[in-house]
């Protein structure tokens, strides 16, 4: 049977609020997406699948490594980790199946990115330019139109970001489905309808993708995945370790192996997708990966693949906070290791948002109240504990009876049984794969840099012998490529390549060494060797003749 292809296609930012996920998700029926919808009802429909952070490049690592964050390092928002030595990127393991694997630039695993990783990584970049159109691809497809700051643009630039919005399909503001811990204010409805503009924007961008592999005659044999790396961009979702900010939306189509109209009511973690797509196309899952396999290469769901999934929240930006959480299908227990710190923090970036704004707003005119001698009124009580100057130090919600998290059952002698089976699975998921989070962020650094000072990963030794060039290089977890291009002038990588781990562009491309590398006499053949988190090695340039 000839390999999938496989077709990742994602989107910052949103919980599952797609038309499909009506009578599921609260308030997914005010969505207007007929492409993604039109994909549920082709594929399979998760309802129950979430991110490992609440925050993008924590999130992202953990689905493209298959690992916990806190056991790898990536945890913080943000961050350049030294994960351990066995730790790859997904792409690599299909570059070494012969897999074209590209990607559309954007990156934010948490690590600088090894040019061996990706056939192509660019604006450009498409499974249409692999050079044999026989060959299997895993195509990257990452999409900025739902991220928080499109929310927030002011009147013209948000038309143009949503030019493919029909003024039919505009979300109105008084029909805006607001949790009850926003404020219902003209910045919140403005901001919500906002957002689901936005959705049906990128719903369309969805359409153009799918409408290509159709064109192309490869819908047929092509794994598509969708999935948001993880939840909102708004108070109490985005960076906040809640059901908003890790409920994901998840939909998988591959045809005439996923029943169309399939629904899953399984516990998942986007961190599942790494063994899932590697098992779905037959290939080896590596042992160390933390995430389950959902899929098998025929196409079968392996029932529960998770009693339980877990998450975690730690430092964004230069607020240091501490939190995990783990879910079973109806209750979420949550742990906040700093509950003196307010769970609101000042932030830089998301404080110049108009909903973190208001929120502040708001929590002034309440602070002008209570200099009057006044009852306060700008907040409900529920709405207040965002901007508190403290919060619980554990928290248990019954999400079946409460799906918006309202009432806090930690302190409920009736559910006491639940918060005491919560805390030990906690733990227990802690001692198992370690919390990397729990370590001060100097000392975690100090013991990958010491001194300060990057670890390099060794040249590669290279041998000539009767079947080519044979590489190897000292460095546990090292990669090695090669490339018969020239080196050349480096560009300048802006501040955000760098702060997303996009590797520097010399102009080459890297082929990932997998098998001895043949030459002729008049090549000279370049070899470098990778590992995450360290220096890549200088290059080794050899011109040596070998038989054939």
């Amino acid at each position: 049977m000839k390999q999938p292809n496989v077709l990742w296609i994602s989107t910052h930012d949103i919980n599952p609020d797609l038309g499909c996920y009506s009578g599921v998700w609260p308030g997914a029926e005010y969505a207007v997406t007929p492409n993604l919808d039109r994909l549920a009802q082709e594929g399979a429909r998760f309802d129950l699948a979430f991110a490992s952070a609440p925050v993008c490049a924590p999130a992202r690592s953990a689905i493209y490594t298959g690992c916990f964050p806190t056991a790898i390092g990536t945890m913080h928002m943000r961050t350049k980790a030294v994960p351990p030595p066995e730790v790859h990127l997904l792409p690599e393991y299909f570059r070494q199946q012969g897999y074209y694997c590209t990607n559309n630039v954007f990156t934010d695993f948490q690590v600088d990115v090894p040019s061996v990783v990706f056939d192509e990584l660019s604006p450009t970049a498409h499974w249409r330019k692999r050079p044999d159109p026989s060959t299997p691809f895993f195509a990257a497809f990452h999409g900025m139109t739902t991220h928080e700051s499109r929310i927030y643009l002011d009147d013209d630039a948000f038309a143009r970001e949503t030019e493919h919005v029909a003024d039919t399909d505009r979300h109105y503001l008084a029909a805006a489905p607001l949790p009850p811990y926003y404020p219902d204010t003209p910045v919140f409805r403005r901001s919500w309808a906002r957002y689901a503009d936005l959705i049906t924007e990128m719903d369309h961008w969805v359409g153009t993708i799918l409408d290509q592999l159709e064109e192309d005659g490869l819908a047929e044999n092509t794994i598509v995945v969708f999935w948001s790396d993880h939840g909102r961009g708004m108070p109490r979702a985005k960076r906040w370790a809640t059901e908003a900010g890790l409920r994901e939306p998840l939909l998988i189509r591959w045809p005439g192996m996923i029943e169309p109209g399939t629904v899953r009511t399984d516990l998942v973690h986007t961190m599942d997708l790494a063994p899932t797509m590697l098992q779905a196309c037959g290939l080896p899952v590596p042992p160390h990966m933390h995430g389950t396999p959902l899929l098998t290469s025929d196409g079968s769901f392996i029932d529960n693949p998770n009693k339980y999934v877990y998450g975690g929240r730690d430092r964004m930006d230069e607020a240091e906070d501490t939190t995990r959480t783990v879910r079973d299908k109806r209750f979420r227990y949550t742990r906040h290791y700093h509950p003196d710190r307010s769970p609101m923090q000042h932030t830089d970036y998301p404080d110049n948002l108009a909903t973190w704004a208001e929120f502040r707003r708001l929590a002034s005119e309440e602070a002008r109240q209570l200099a009057c001698g006044e009852k306060r009124s700008q907040f409900t009580k529920l709405q207040r504990t965002l901007v508190a100057a403290f919060k619980a130090e554990e928290e248990l919600y019954d999400l079946t009876a409460d799906p918006h998290e309202t009432r806090n059952l930690a302190k409920d002698p009736g559910h006491a049984p639940v918060i005491v089976r919560m805390r030990e699975v906690l733990g227990q998921w802690q001692e198992r794969y370690g919390d990397l989070g729990l370590l001060a962020e100097d000392e975690l650094i100090e013991g990958w840099r010491p001194a300060g000072k990057v670890p390099s990963t060794a040249a590669p030794q290279v041998v000539p012998t009767p079947k080519g060039l044979v590489a190897c290089c000292l460095t546990p977890g090292s990669s090695i490529g090669w490339t018969t291009d020239a080196p050349g002038p480096v560009r300048e990588s802006g501040l955000m390549d760098r702060a997303i781990g996009v590797p520097a562009d010399d102009g080459r491309s890297w082929h990932l060494y997998t098998a001895p590398v043949t030459v002729t006499a008049s090549e000279t053949v370049w070899f470098k060797a990778w590992r995450l988190g360290y220096r890549p090695s200088a290059d080794v340039a050899v011109s040596v003749p070998v038989h054939a």
